[in-house]
This record gives C-alpha cells, sequence and structure tokens, in this order.
C-alpha cells in the first residue's frame, strides 16, 4: 500500500471512529487506534473533508452539518418521495429540511428518471412555497428537539397544553418524533425528569425550548410501535385498551374494507351489506374527528360514553341547523 492509499485509508478510519463516538475523541485516542504520531493525527483532521470541532481535548463531528453517503435504488426512492407526498397533505407548515431533502433526490436521479425527477423537485417546492405558512419558531423548536434527540442530550421547555392553558416548565427527555395523523402537526414522545414518566408534547404548543448539555440513555426496551399499538393516533395510556364497536352502512362498506384503519381492527360483515367494526382503541376520543367525518353511515355501539358523546353532538348540530326530531327536514 503505498503512502496515499495508507492515508486515504486512515482519513476514511477516523471519518468512522467520530462518527462511531457521539462523546468525542482525543487525538491521543486516535493516534493509539491508528498506530501513528500524533502530529500525523494532528495534520490528518485537517485534510477531512467533514465538519469537526474540538471541546476541550475532544474532537467531535458536527452531527448536524454532517452529510450522510447514501446509496437509493428508484424504488427506495420513490418510497421517500411518497412519504413526502404524504407529509404535505399533513403538515401545514413550511419545512425547508424536507424541501432539501427532496431536490437532492430529484438532482441524484435526473439522468436515470429525469420525468420522475422533475416531478420530485415539484414536489419539493411545495415545502417552501406560500401554499404553506412559514413559522420559524416552529422549525426552531423541531430542530432543537432533533438535536437533542441526536445527541442524547435533554431538553428544557416551556408548554401550554391548550391556547389558553397555562405555561409551564419541563426537562424532558426525546425518545421519538411522530407525525399525528390527524391535526397536521409533529409531537415528540420522551420522559419527563423527576418522575420518569412518559409525556407526549405537541411541538405547537411549546412556546419555548432549550438544547441541555446532561446527557440521557433511551432504555432498550423502548419500542414506539408497542408504546402506540392501541393508540388512534398519538395518544397512549397505562390503562387497558377500550372496545369499540362501530356499524357502518352498506353505502360505505367498500371503502371501510378497503382500508387497514387500526392494528386491531375486526371486520363482521352483516346480511344487508353492512359492516361490523371492532378495535381496541387507548383513547377513544381521539377517534372523535374520524368518526364524525363518517356524518350518518356510522353509528357507534360501544363504548356508551362514546356514543353518548357523538349522540350529544349530534343533537347539537341539528340545534345549530334549526332541524328538530320529528320534523320533515330530519328525514331526508
Amino acid at each position: 500500500m503505498t503512502r496515499i492509499e495508507s492515508k486515504l485509508q486512515r482519513l476514511s478510519q477516523i471519518e468512522a471512529t467520530l462518527v462511531d463516538h457521539p462523546e468525542g475523541i482525543t487525538r491521543a485516542e486516535l493516534a493509539r487506534r491508528f498506530n501513528v504520531h500524533r502530529s500525523t493525527i494532528l495534520r490528518n483532521l485537517a485534510d477531512l473533508t467533514i465538519p469537526v470541532y474540538e471541546e476541550g481535548d475532544r474532537i467531535f463531528i458536527d452531527r448536524e452539518s454532517y452529510l450522510i453517503n447514501l446509496r437509493l435504488n428508484i424504488h427506495e426512492i420513490i418510497f421517500i418521495h411518497l412519504a413526502g407526498r404524504l407529509m404535505t397533505s399533513n403538515i401545514d407548515r413550511q419545512n425547508p429540511h424536507a424541501a432539501s431533502t427532496l431536490r437532492k433526490l430529484s438532482t441524484a436521479i435526473q439522468g436515470l428518471a429525469p420525468q420522475i425527477s422533475q416531478f420530485v423537485k415539484g414536489s419539493a417546492n411545495t415545502f417552501d412555497n406560500g401554499s404553506k405558512k412559514q413559522d420559524p419558531h416552529y422549525m426552531q423548536v423541531l430542530e432543537v428537539l432533533t438535536s437533542g434527540w441526536a445527541r442524547n442530550q435533554k431538553i428544557h421547555l416551556w408548554y401550554h397544553s391548550q391556547e389558553t392553558g397555562p405555561i409551564k416548565e419541563y426537562i424532558f427527555s426525546p425518545f421519538f418524533i411522530e407525525v399525528g395523523a390527524f391535526g397536521q402537526t409533529i409531537y415528540v414522545i420522551g420522559r419527563l425528569d423527576p418522575d420518569g414518566t412518559y409525556r407526549t408534547f405537541k411541538i405547537d404548543r411549546v412556546e419555548r425550548i432549550e438544547l441541555l448539555t446532561e446527557k440521557y440513555a433511551i432504555p432498550e426496551d423502548f419500542n414506539p410501535d408497542d408504546l402506540l399499538n392501541n393508540a388512534w393516533g398519538i395518544w397512549f395510556t397505562n390503562q387497558e385498551p377500550v372496545t369499540i364497536e362501530l356499524h357502518f352502512s352498506w353505502r360505505v362498506a367498500q371503502r371501510v374494507k378497503e382500508t387497514l384503519w387500526h392494528p386491531t381492527q375486526r371486520l363482521i360483515l352483516q346480511e344487508d351489506g353492512s359492516i361490523i367494526w371492532q378495535g381496541e382503541i387507548a383513547e377513544p376520543r381521539e377517534m372523535v374527528p374520524w368518526i364524525r367525518g363518517w356524518g350518518a353511515d356510522v353509528e357507534v355501539l360501544q363504548p356508551e360514553s362514546l356514543r353518548e358523546e357523538i349522540k350529544n353532538e349530534t343533537i347539537r348540530f341539528m340545534n345549530l341547523y334549526g332541524i328538530f326530531a320529528g320534523s320533515k327536514e330530519n328525514e331526508k
């Protein structure tokens, strides 16, 4: 191996070592690892094309600026494109990082699939054009949460649970960031200090946020899929899930059958073409907007509390539009 080949190999190894050591590493440790003098490591660090910095005597890779080498085939690229398209319909704010991701993909496949490249570029534009609102604070909150999650550093945040509610302070360890199925927003799931309880925060409601230096570790047994298995969207509890039973009319039966709405879903076909839908849901109230969207083509059979909630809301709708039980208009 020539000197140049040896140096290039060592530069690659130094990069991999820095990536594998988020806590940083000293020049002396690098010199011992690669069996070279510390002056050689100093020269090698200067030759690196990746973003590095020093704190005290330790060398770190800048994990927010570091560009990852990733090789994708056209089907994997289309998956990312579809995920981006789904995000555009679920998030109402601009996101320059999402736009940049799709533009890079568009450029990468321009020679391979030029027509698809143009469509991917168009998807990128939807993340930073005038169709979505600018919200620098929202992006700053998301970026700080991402940094804390990536670096395993705790977060100090100020949060209001409702628009008119009091602002409360929390020390928080982010374990997972999730897109909400409803409500056009993003949530973060993690653990509170000092009691260690799990908590979900809606990032729209974070008034202020700071990245702390204190480290945390995500438990090995933490699994967001297990935690959210019975959630309709993002709400989870320590209680047993509630059995939900809905009766869908024959008019929408085919549409209901086409989709797996929840992992615990069970469908019972009826002789008249209608369907009984059953599922085990952590928090039934989270289903209300979805149930409401089916209008008169769905009836809540159980639990009784959810049935009463939908019934009372129906009565409010009738009063709102001046429709009263037994009226001819109500029979249409």
